[in-house]
């Protein structure tokens, strides 16, 4: 880290403990949700907008900053609620909004609110940072699937600075991504409702083949990112500005442990207002799932997910050596040492509802290493425990108190704002105290009695510290002190306390300002598209590729796990006449716009343009979003059109009268709709493939098992979802039952849609062939949506379940 600069420490807060608790810990910045929803956090205690003015008070007088968390994606008939929801949020000195959806970015602007741009929205590398910057952005969220060396490669590039993850909760899928919330639980990741799919259990089926994996169950749960090692060098980047805590449903023992370790790491000087432990012990009882650096050191997909358990573990205390009566004896482990009252579970690898916990009421050392472990009532049945078994510590009382003593310091917010004073005067003149602090407030004071020649020593800088610098008990400690006094004068001490308190009055009585910029993004108009309705597969091998040009397709949109076949396959195509459209990569990392680059070579007649990345690079006379944009309301749909689409998908996360409002208010004919596809659940760098069917950590060393082998994911009511790889190595994980909104065709036509996609994952060839053609029929009017479903055997659905928009507090 270069001298005189560190990273923002920036800690969650779910709740008011929790913000306290960040604010004592040392906080430089806190991020929250507001109960009125649109966060990605809706299970939260979170914050009402109507008492924002008190919480945006309580962290500037602790000279923190407040962002909160917009960062859901917006439906049209809510454009309105949220706009005064961001107005509130200027009113009430709100420092930034994290957003995903661009059209809140948009109205963020307009109030001049800095604006964050969510990991949610997944700007995944400096390219994208080009694209989303005209909304205003001041910030990006950097995807927690990059390495430091991405990092470096993407902060040397990009136009703003960096916000960083370094400890929490791992999602196994790209944020912003993930629809197996939508997918399966009726409710949308992308509206703060995550149903945490990638923590069940599921079984390995290769080749159709189920493949026994003893007690490794749980193939897609992360374990948490812990950051700490890696600190030193994210923080000598120019242009990280920022370490983020993730935690917004954690309690304030856990915030304001990792918010105080993460401080001390980048300073170590600093001294927290509670007493909190700094130890990794104490940080891993407080709340983890096994620790790990995530993707920081690079990919690995051996150590990212472990797969026993999906839950919190805490600190590991070693094994169960031997069991007698109410005692038994452990072995190992990293705990330092076992005590009475704390809590321990014991982990054999089977499911969570069948293991046995406890507190422990009393614990010594054994002779021959180890600790024997008494237990009592309540407590755990140890005629279900093993030897063999794993010892977690997931509790201990000197945690708990940590949090509890954190969050009675925070409320006070005491002690955390430096006030620099000068101090000048002369003989027969009073004293003056000039003190200026944070958000631009200042103060002046002077002595009522005049500065007189002294007896002794007079007034020196001890003596203006000792008396001035007593701000014990209030915001602020002293910070820098410059005196201009001639030495030899004297006034009495009381007057420099009365000095002090002057200050503090004036200072405390000041508002903290929040500049503000506003300004407004001009947009061009979209002319409509009429066109007549047409269906465009989109097929992912050389099978269905034939079979939908056999069936006379014109136009197909092509997605291949590989650039040669991609190549003989546009090659294919074009020899039958058919306009070819390449999806780009769903996500762009630092370094692979060669990706992109690569396509533009194949001269594609269009290109399905499925990142901010892309967008910024993408090289083809014709352009169409796909749905990963997540556009969900008009104002998003015309930005992203004027950046040259032609056409923009609907969002996975609408539903019939949610897409219906979007159309209603989007340029005619400019929205495309999926009407059928297997929804991609999960989109994750993690490779199952690597993990499961090789030793190797990355696409270097694991053999490239995805070339010989079909993987798929059997859930607990037995569904089979597929496993398919892109080009950039990545795992997208499909619904196994297909997804049809047949039924919504005559109001799709009434409404100018020009474009239905029908999307194909693994169909054989004759599948392929009659579920396009039933949608061709539909559209051309000579069949019934009822003969188009049971053609293509497909769930009727559109997105998420029906009713799923919140009601939301009404603002006024």
């Amino acid at each position: 880290m270069r001298p005189g600069r560190r990273p923002e420490i920036l800690a969650p807060a779910g709740d008011a403990d929790a913000l306290a608790a960040a604010l004592a810990a040392g906080a430089d910045a806190v991020y929250l949700g507001l109960d009125d929803g649109f966060n990605a956090r809706a299970r939260a205690e979170n914050f009402p907008s109507s008492g924002l003015g008190a919480v945006a008070d309580l962290v500037h007088r602790a000279g923190a900053r407040l962002y909160v968390t917009l960062n859901t994606l917006v439906f049209e008939p809510e454009l309105a609620l949220v706009e005064e929801l961001v107005k509130r949020c200027a009113d009430a000195g709100v420092d930034a909004v994290i957003v995903q959806d661009p059209a809140v970015a948009m109205m963020a602007r307009r109030v001049g609110l800095e604006v964050h741009a969510s990991t949610q929205m997944t700007v995944s590398s400096p390219e994208a940072v080009g694209v989303v910057a005209e909304l205003g952005v001041s910030r990006v969220v950097v995807p927690r699937e990059l390495s430091v060396a991405d990092i470096a490669d993407y902060a040397a590039a990009s136009p703003v600075p960096l916000e960083v993850f370094v400890h929490g909760a791992l999602c196994v899928a790209w944020s912003g991504q993930c629809l197996s919330s939508e997918a399966w639980g009726g409710r949308s990741a992308n509206r703060g409702q995550c149903a945490q799919a990638c923590r069940l259990p599921y079984e390995l089926v290769v080749d159709g083949e189920a493949r026994e994996l003893g007690d490794v169950a749980y193939l897609l749960s992360p374990q948490d990112l812990v950051g700490l090692d890696h600190v030193e060098a994210l923080a000598a980047i120019d242009g990280v500005a920022s370490f983020k805590i993730e935690g917004r449903l954690k309690g304030p023992a856990y915030v304001a442990l990792a918010t105080s370790q993460y401080r001390r790491a980048v300073d170590p000087a600093f001294e927290p207002a509670a007493e909190l432990p700094v130890d990794r012990e104490a940080l891993t009882i407080a709340y983890s799932r096994g620790g790990s650096p995530g993707f920081l050191g690079g990919i690995d997909h051996q150590k990212l997910v472990v797969g026993r358990a999906p839950r919190h573990r805490g600190a590991y205390a070693g094994i169960v050596r031997l069991v007698s009566g109410d005692e038994l004896v452990v072995d190992g482990g990293d705990v330092g040492e076992l005590r009475a009252g704390m809590g321990v579970v014991f982990d054999r690898g089977t499911p969570e509802e069948r293991e046995q916990g406890g507190p422990i009421f009393h614990a010594a050392r054994e002779m021959g290493g180890g600790w024997r472990v008494g237990f009592g009532d309540p407590g755990p049945d140890l005629t279900q425990v093993r030897a063999g078994d794993r010892v977690w510590v997931s509790s201990d009382p000197r945690v708990t108190k940590a949090g509890e003593r954190a969050a009675a310091a925070g409320r006070q917010a005491l002690g955390r704002i430096a006030v620099d004073l000068r101090v000048r005067g002369a003989a027969g003149a009073a004293l003056e105290v000039a003190a200026r602090a944070a958000g631009g407030r200042e103060a002046r004071a002077t002595t009522a009695t005049l500065l007189a020649a002294a007896r002794n020593a007079g007034v020196d800088d001890a003596l203006l510290r000792d008396k001035l610098g007593a701000l014990g008990g209030t915001a602020y400690r002293l910070g820098e002190l410059t005196s201009e006094l001639p030495p030899g004068l004297h006034v009495p001490v009381g007057e420099l306390k009365a000095l002090r308190r002057a200050i503090v009055a004036q200072l405390d009585a000041q508002p903290i300002v929040v500049a503000r910029a506003p300004s407004e993004l001009a947009l061009a108009d979209i002319a409509p598209l009429d066109e007549p309705m047409r269906v465009v597969p989109l097929v992912r091998d050389d099978a269905q590729l034939d079979a939908v040009l056999d069936a006379g397709a014109r136009e197909v949109e092509l997605d291949w796990m590989e650039l040669v076949g991609l190549g003989r396959a546009v090659t294919r195509a074009r020899a039958r006449g058919a306009r070819v459209v390449l999806a780009t990569t769903r996500v762009q990392k630092p370094g692979e716009a060669r990706i992109d680059a690569h396509l533009a070579k194949l001269e594609p007649d269009a290109l399905l343009v499925r990142s901010w990345g892309s967008l910024a690079v993408a090289r083809a006379s014709e352009l169409h979003g796909d749905f990963s944009l997540n556009v969900a309301n008009s104002q998003t749909a015309r930005w992203v059109l004027s950046r040259g689409l032609r056409t923009v998908t609907a969002a996975h996360d609408l539903d019939r009268d949610q897409l219906l409002a979007l159309l209603d208010a989007a340029p005619r004919g400019r929205v495309a709709v999926t009407v059928h596809h297997h929804i991609p659940t999960f989109h994750t760098e993690h490779c199952v493939y690597a993990h499961l069917l090789s030793d190797g950590k990355d696409y270097k060393t694991c053999g490239r098992p995805c070339e010989q082998h079909q993987v798929a994911l059997k859930d607990r009511v037995g569904l089979v979802h597929p496993v398919l790889v892109d080009v950039g190595c990545r795992n997208t994980v499909f619904n196994a039952q297909a997804q049809s909104a047949a039924s919504l065709v005559p109001e799709l036509r009434g409404r100018g849609v020009t474009r239905l996609r029908v999307e194909f994952v693994r169909e054989s060839a004759a599948d392929t062939a009659r579920v396009y053609a039933a949608y061709c029929a539909l559209a051309a009017g000579t069949a019934s949506s009822g003969d188009t479903l049971r053609a293509a055997a497909a769930h009727e659905q559109f997105g998420v379940t029906r009713g799923t928009m919140r009601t939301l507090t009404v603002l006024r």
